[in-house]
Parts: C-alpha cells; structure tokens; sequence
C-alpha cells in the first residue's frame, strides 16, 4: 500500500520533535503526505524544522506535562506520536523523589495528557491512530534506570487499556520499544553517567545502535492503515536486546 495515500489530508502532531525520534518522525510524516505539527518544550529547534519542510508544518511549544496547553494542541489530529521523553541514570535507592516524578510527569503523565486530549475529537471523525514511544526498558530491566524503566512500563500499560477502551470507536493505540538508539537524547545520558557508546553498542546482539529513522519507520507503519489490524502492541525493536 503507499502510505502517502494514508497520511495525506491527516493532522498528525508528534512531540519532542525537536531532535532524534521524535524529528526522523516527523520528516517522514511529512514526506508522506500529513500536515505535520511538532511539538518540543525547546521552540528554536522546532521552529527550525517546520521551516525546512517549506509548507505542511508548523511548530509549538509545548510542555507535556501541563495539561491546558496539551488540550489546544492535542484535539484536533489525526494522527499522534507521543515521543516526549526524558532518562534516569540511577538506581532506585539513589533517586531522587524529584527525579522519579519528573520522569513519570513526562514521560507517563505527558503520554496520558496528549493521549486524553486527542481522542475524543479522533472519535468525532470517525479514528484515528496513536503510537507511544515505549521502551525495550519497559520489557526488561535496565541497571540504573530505575525511574525511566518504571515510567516505560507505564506507557506500555497505558497503550493496552486505550486500545481495548477505544477499538470499537476506531481508534488504534500502538507503542514502539527501541533498544538503545543512537540519538542526541542517547549521548546526553551516556555524557551523564561517564559510559561510552562503544560500551553500548557491545550489550547489542546486532553489535550496533538503532538510528532514528528505523525508530520512525516502526512509528509510520503503526499509524499508517498498512496496521489497520494492529492496535495495543508493544512493537519491539531493538537489535535483540531483549531476546538475549
């Protein structure tokens, strides 16, 4: 099926646009037909973007974690892609109660807000699909990554009880699992916590990082009508991490 016949004439709104995934997202949204609006708590990176893509795309700011500001932007789409995320690089011992609450705020809370806010109005129209950016983390355990796994968890959670909440309505809710993707994101938690990335493409069975743009292709594929009988997965990609 070309998927340029799915997305064109679909709002689709993915968040933490502004790097990694959540760009290589919404590029290929883009290059496929949907009017694209990316969503990042930075506007600069964002507002970059949608001035590359020339026409089909817009830029907000927007922090997922307060609910008013989700609602304007949430309602209206057709599409949506929950990439939002933010890492935790300690054991649950040495977290933070602030840390821990920051992680579930965004990357948990945030999910459920953009979530909460677009289906109704993909209900009026008759569906829509959702893709909620999981992780391998929420499958498996990963030291000290106490907080990030806990909230991936959730997400995945979360992505079940809305499919089977909203499948009679037409509303499809998928979540990816990357592995460890070699993104800005990634190198900002590695710089952290003093690892490398070498150190991290050795866990890999495949012997190398995932890249944004395969990440993206699993997203597309969910939200594209070629998934038009998928709905509550946690689509695993990951190298093979979690099958060793």
């Amino acid at each position: 099926m070309d998927r340029r016949r799915c997305f064109t004439g679909k709002r689709a709104l993915v968040t933490g646009a502004g790097s990694g995934i959540g760009e290589a997202v919404a590029r290929k949204l883009h290059a496929e037909g949907a009017y694209v609006v990316l969503a990042d708590v930075r506007a600069e990176p964002v507002e970059a973007i949608a001035g590359e893509l020339e026409g089909g795309a817009s830029a907000v700011q927007l922090d997922v974690r307060d609910e008013d500001a989700v609602r304007d932007v949430a309602r209206n789409v057709d599409v949506l892609a929950n990439v939002a995320g933010v890492g935790s690089t300690t054991s649950a011992p040495d977290t933070p109660l602030a840390v821990w609450e920051d992680v579930f705020a965004v990357n948990a809370r945030g999910t459920f807000l953009c979530c909460k806010h677009a289906i109704p109005g993909m209900v009026e129209r008759g569906g829509g699909s959702i893709v909620n950016m999981a992780s391998a983390g929420g499958l498996i355990g990963l030291r000290n990554r106490a907080a990030y796994c806990a909230s991936k968890g959730a997400v995945i959670a979360l992505t079940r009880a809305l499919a089977v909440d909203h499948v009679a309505a037409g509303v499809r809710v998928n979540a990816v699992c990357p592995g460890t993707v070699d993104s800005p994101w990634v190198r900002r938690l590695v710089d952290d916590v003093g690892e490398s990335l070498d150190a991290l493409r050795a866990r890999q069975p495949m012997g190398r990082l995932g890249t944004p743009e395969e990440i993206a292709d699993a997203v597309l594929y969910l939200a594209s009508d070629d998934a038009a009988f998928v709905t509550g997965t946690a689509f695993v990609i990951d190298g093979g991490l979690t099958a060793a």
